[in-house]
């Protein structure tokens, strides 16, 4: 089998974004090489306890994505979509050189590779376990997620989910209609169903969402009839915000980029009932008053930001 590995050149602050964006065009797996420093956490996750002598951090990053060579397989088209989603970074975010390189790589599984690195986890009383993996303690946690990240990007690993996760669990009640844009692979409406919640509706701009959130929702014994996911944008497709429909949500998520919450927010808001909570991350360290700005110029009172790491989450009333 022949893969070739497309090298980005980044700087680590711009990692997580440049790897979100390239999931959504069908990149997965990332590779990172950086001079960062393993937190207590990362070193527990990877089974490690004494770490070599490291290089000081200069800051600059290598993501690696991995493509199998086949008759399918467009690299140059694969390049060009890196190439746009990196120029549209740069007008907002510093990505340092940006650069691409395209080099052959020995025959693995790169697609599953990575899985080596990836192990369960818990957010507040919720244990998060890959599929491959059987739980550990299960008995100590209220409730377990099964969860396959192949599927599609949104596992929960990353800060800005658990972001959003922890203030879902806030603010879930029987009651509770949530309203997921962006859903990815459905994690955040399939735990608010856990949770107790009557409904969840999910919108995302990736085909492969639909397939993640069912495959998701079918692992975790979830009522697929509880949670429909439609593809397109909600922010420019007038009928995909019919289908959403208008002022019946208790909460309404979006776990997106900066930028783009500015243009949700304001639509966002119609779809959220009177007193119902708008729960707003992936807010990079410097966008987070951009966010609480916008929230308030669309009549949001805002109740809480909180943070993890380098990312933000922007928590409002309607």
């Amino acid at each position: 089998m022949k893969w070739k590995r497309i090298t980005v050149k980044t700087i680590t602050s711009a990692e997580d974004v440049i790897i979100s964006m390239l999931y959504d065009i069908g990149l997965e797996g990332a590779q990172i090489e950086d001079k960062v420093p393993l937190t207590a956490e990362d070193k527990e996750r990877m089974f490690i306890d004494i770490m070599p002598e490291m290089p000081e951090d200069d800051g600059i990053a290598y993501l690696s994505f991995f493509v199998e060579e086949d008759e399918t397989t467009d690299l140059n088209h694969i390049v060009e979509q890196v190439k746009e989603v990196l120029d549209e970074l740069r007008d907002f975010m510093e990505i340092g050189e940006g650069s691409i390189r395209i080099s052959e790589t020995e025959d693995k599984d790169w697609i599953n590779n990575w899985k080596q690195f990836f192990h369960q986890f818990s957010i507040e009383d919720l244990l998060v376990v890959p599929s491959w993996e059987e739980p550990i303690h299960p008995e100590l946690y209220r409730k377990l997620l099964r969860i396959d990240p192949g599927t599609a990007f949104g596992t929960g690993m990353h800060a800005t989910t658990q972001l959003c996760i922890r203030q879902i669990l806030q603010y879930v009640t029987p009651q509770t209609k949530i309203l997921d844009i962006g859903c990815g692979s459905g994690i955040l409406g399939i735990i608010a169903l856990m949770y107790g919640a009557d409904s969840a509706y999910g919108t995302d701009l990736d085909s492969c969402a639909i397939e993640a959130s069912l495959e998701n929702m079918k692992v975790n014994g979830i009522d697929q009839k509880k949670f429909p996911v439609v593809i397109g944008n909600i922010i420019t497709d007038e009928e995909v915000r019919d289908m959403a429909g208008y002022e019946k949500y208790d909460i309404v998520a979006a776990n997106i980029l900066a930028e783009v919450l500015l243009d949700l927010t304001p639509q966002a808001v119609k779809h959220l009932k009177k007193g119902g909570i708008y729960i707003t991350s992936g807010i990079i360290e410097g966008k987070e008053d951009l966010v609480k700005n916008a929230v308030i110029k669309a009549g949001l009172e805002v109740l809480d930001c909180t943070r993890q790491g380098e990312w933000f989450c922007v928590t409002a009333r309607k």
